[in-house]
């Protein structure tokens, strides 16, 4: 370890937190092969500086960084793209066909934020989105590969949170870059029994039964771990991702139930309190002893996200 935001692991791959809002809520990852490197997944432009900090203290060159890679293009994983890419000269995006156009012109994904959070918060929180000029900007389908340097990625489209979005399979560390296809897991959650994971259902894409192919179609990879983007690298993941596939269905259960018996006015403050309270039973259940408090701290935004997110499916799937 450098200092407090950087984590060196294993197969020359390095976790650095993006600083968003606050410590192990989110990450990317400058992964290495040879003399080249990649990012992977970016952070909000406020973590740019972070970034391009790592490389001047080991000595990086920046035109060595080959690759900027988000995994999709919500602002917490490619809100610094634009930032980064003015930065790396010799860096090429790579993106995924449905959220290319998104990095080029991200007038669309500036005007959403700010219709939700206003000015001030998205000046604090992500500062600005900066276009990506087209001719640097490549799309990969599913199951392309790249090199990079002396290591071949895998580039996987994986549908359920986000139609934009794809999972990068690393073979030399048998692991895999998952974006938020296999969910959350916080470090101040594990207990004696391991990490606790649930899904994200964030809006507006979230769709159960593409989310728990994806799911499967990582783990059919016997990957060894999973690098999260919330939060850090996780070994050991096929109980996880039973135990996520599990939730999803859960969740939608939740969500039909709440559809069920409250009033459409109603519906979204009965469903974040029924998110809540499965997500802390869950939490008790699996020894953390954290208070309340401290939960809300660490999972209040993703209850209200998740909550939101499943109004929306609900609501598409009632439209047809």
């Amino acid at each position: 370890m450098t200092f407090q935001t950087i984590e060196d692991l294993d197969h020359q791959i390095t976790r650095i937190d993006t600083g968003m809002m606050r410590d192990e809520l989110a990450a990317c990852y400058l992964i290495q092969g040879a003399d080249e490197f990649a990012v992977i997944d970016t952070g909000t432009n406020r973590t740019v500086p972070v970034i391009l900090g790592l490389l001047e203290q080991r000595g990086i060159d920046r035109s060595q960084v080959r690759y900027v890679i988000p995994t999709h293009v919500h602002l917490d994983h490619a809100g610094g793209v634009g930032g980064l890419m003015q930065a790396l000269p010799e860096a090429t995006l790579l993106i995924h066909p449905r959220g290319a156009r998104h990095m080029i012109d991200p007038s669309k994904l500036k005007d959403g934020v700010l219709a939700v959070y206003g000015e001030k918060t998205f000046a604090e929180v992500y500062e600005d989105i900066i276009p990506v000029p087209e001719a640097r900007v490549r799309t990969l389908d599913d199951g392309a590969e790249i090199q990079l340097g002396d290591r071949r990625l895998l580039f996987l489209d994986t549908p359920g949170h986000a139609r934009h979005h794809f999972c990068i399979h690393d073979a030399r560390s048998s692991g895999i870059f998952t974006g938020d296809t296999f969910g959350l897991c916080y470090p101040p959650l594990a207990t004696e029994k391991g990490p606790f994971i649930f899904p994200t259902t964030t809006p507006v894409q979230f769709d159960p039964e593409p989310l728990k192919r994806s799911i499967r179609r990582l783990l059919a990879l016997e990957p060894e771990r999973v690098y999260l983007t919330h939060y850090g690298m996780v070994e050991n993941p096929q109980s996880l991702g039973k135990r996520l596939l599990t939730v999803v269905d859960d969740f939608v259960a939740l969500a039909e139930a709440v559809e069920e018996q409250a009033a459409p006015d109603q519906m979204e403050d009965a469903l974040t309190a029924a998110m809540k309270d499965y997500l802390f039973r869950g939490l008790r259940e699996h020894g953390c002893h954290l208070d309340d408090d401290r939960l809300m701290t660490l999972i209040g935004m993703d209850i209200r996200l998740n909550s939101q997110g499943l109004m929306v499916w609900l609501q598409q799937r009632s439209a047809g």
